[in-house]
């Protein structure tokens, strides 16, 4: 299967040239084949997936098939899916079982599409390369090809896929599923994107239901969603965007699908390239693809500058101490009690609460937890929490200037670097790394915007280089016309493993893999 996309597997199902359980078939040869590589969680038993293709067929058959019919889709093991496990990568929920679904899911199955599986991720979504999960860490696809400068790869380790939603990347990259949702607090679905070559898209804050997406920090989650194209990513978004009665921070507004504008009249576009994005650690070839980009751009007749956000230099700090506050509040529920994991003796509560957590979460959970308890004591919730919130005013009004001032959109590194290692990576503790894989990422979270990662090129290693558009608050439709027009220019051409017939993957350790 090379390169199958949303939007042609669906022109293929209605001109009957391929069928919902062929398709399905294929997807599930694809993920037996690359298993080794750790990206699902959770896979769906072959019946049920059976009986969804035949209603699928029905549909066609009949003439009357839904947006996503026969469609197979991935989701992220933070979603709730009703009487399946959903287990967020933890070993505290390794037993748990939602009785109920997250409207991404509802909306996914109506409009006829395939679940095939829950995707591996950080556990609870703290992390930035998929390598903190209960169940082990995600090897990127890319890892299967053969690219230059391999030997020195070999003799360092096997490339990472990017996090926290890694296992939905590396879904859709290993071709498993022709979609895939993530969620996005910092960055976790466009991080992934990026490393993996695809198309990562944070919509607006609100535009997309949050109801049975496990929380993480309340006021910046959003399901995300990762695709091959921007194009399959239009489809995904006008499927599942809207008013969800269920999610107190779903927007009201009626929101309108829409079509690819494939003439957009970028004589008419101002883009903005943020002077504080230009950062240390920012590699030589991600710096070429990003003047390379705007120069393009500007050939192309719209009209490009500098600006400022100043207060964006503060994200990182800002991000941290509300995404540890939140944490600490959020976190409180994993008690023993009512769900999950239960250790300690039921004779004490603080005994039962101490032992659940202590063997339930792993270092990077606890550590945020108690972070975010230190943030909010009294003494400390001026200096730490208010300030922070604060800040975060700052950076939103700091994008509401630059909008309003007439750029229409911004344009910036979505990573500093292609995907590292897993040595390399393995190398600093979970805190310092997310501070450097968030950091031109964070910024659309706290201010809500939407942003869209692309992938525009190939470094010398011969691994995807991934660019970041950011807009102002539901400006999504408008943002995916740009970022097509950007993918049309570049033509970047996706991973192809249809003709790698030796998945032994001796390059891929194995050790690391199951004992990370």
């Amino acid at each position: 299967m090379k390169s199958l996309t949303v939007k042609k597997a669906l022109k293929l199902l209605r001109s009957r040239q391929i069928s919902p359980t062929d398709l399905v078939h294929m997807c599930c040869e694809r993920m037996k084949e690359t298993n080794s590589l750790n990206y699902m969680i959770h896979e769906i038993p072959s019946d049920i997936l059976s009986h969804q293709a035949k209603i699928s067929e029905q549909s066609y058959l009949q003439g009357r098939p839904k947006a996503l019919d026969g469609i197979p889709i991935a989701f992220k093991d933070n979603f709730c899916m009703k009487d399946t496990p959903t287990t967020c990568g933890s070993r505290m929920l390794l037993n748990y079982k939602p009785p109920y679904s997250a409207t991404m899911v509802e909306k996914v199955a109506r409009a006829g599409g395939i679940i095939v599986g829950k995707t591996n991720m950080d556990e609870f979504a703290m992390g930035s390369g998929s390598l903190d999960s209960w169940f082990g860490p995600v090897a990127n696809p890319w890892n299967l090809v053969a690219r230059p400068g391999r030997e020195a790869e070999q003799a360092s380790g096997w490339v990472i896929a990017g996090g926290s939603s890694g296992g939905s990347a590396a879904a859709v990259a290993a071709g498993a599923s022709l979609a895939a949702f993530g969620s996005d607090t910092g960055g976790s679905t466009r991080n992934p994107a990026s490393y993996c070559g695809l198309v990562g898209v944070k919509a607006t804050y609100g535009l997309l239901s949050r109801h049975g997406l496990v929380p993480l920090v309340n006021s910046m989650d959003v399901p995300g969603i990762v695709t091959l194209t921007v194009e399959d990513a239009a489809i995904l978004l006008d499927t599942v965007a809207g008013h969800d009665a269920r999610d107190s921070t779903s927007v009201c507004e009626t929101y309108a699908p829409f079509e690819m504008d494939r003439a957009l009249d970028l004589s008419r576009v101002h883009i903005g390239i943020p002077r504080e994005f230009h950062t240390s650690g920012l590699s030589a070839e991600v710096r070429d693809l990003w003047s390379a980009t705007a120069d393009a751009l500007d050939r192309a007749g719209a009209k490009v500058s500098q600006v400022s956000l100043p207060h964006v230099q503060h994200c990182l700090v800002c991000y941290h101490v509300l995404c540890c506050c939140e944490v600490a509040s959020n976190f409180s529920r994993y008690t023993g009690i009512e769900f999950g994991l239960r250790r300690g003796s039921e004779e004490s509560t603080e005994e039962l609460y101490a032992e659940t957590r202590h063997h339930g979460f792993n270092d990077v959970v606890r550590g945020r937890i108690l972070a975010g308890n230190f943030f909010l004591l009294r003494k400390n919730f001026d200096r730490f929490f208010l300030k922070a919130q604060r800040i975060r005013r700052l950076i939103g009004e700091d994008f509401r200037s630059i909008f309003s001032a007439g750029v229409h959109f911004l344009l910036t590194p979505t990573t500093l670097t292609e995907a590292p290692t897993f040595a390399w990576f393995s190398q600093k503790d979970n805190r310092t790394r997310c501070a450097e894989q968030d950091i031109f990422t964070t910024a659309a979270n706290l201010a809500g915007v939407p942003a869209v990662s692309v992938p525009l090129g190939v470094s010398r290693r011969g691994l995807p280089l991934s660019l970041q558009v950011m807009g102002p608050h539901f400006s999504d439709a408008r943002l995916l016309s740009l970022a097509h027009w950007l993918e049309q220019q570049a033509a970047f051409q996706h991973l192809d493993l249809s003709s790698t017939n030796n998945f032994s993957h001796a390059h891929l350790d194995s050790q690391d893999i199951d004992t990370c």
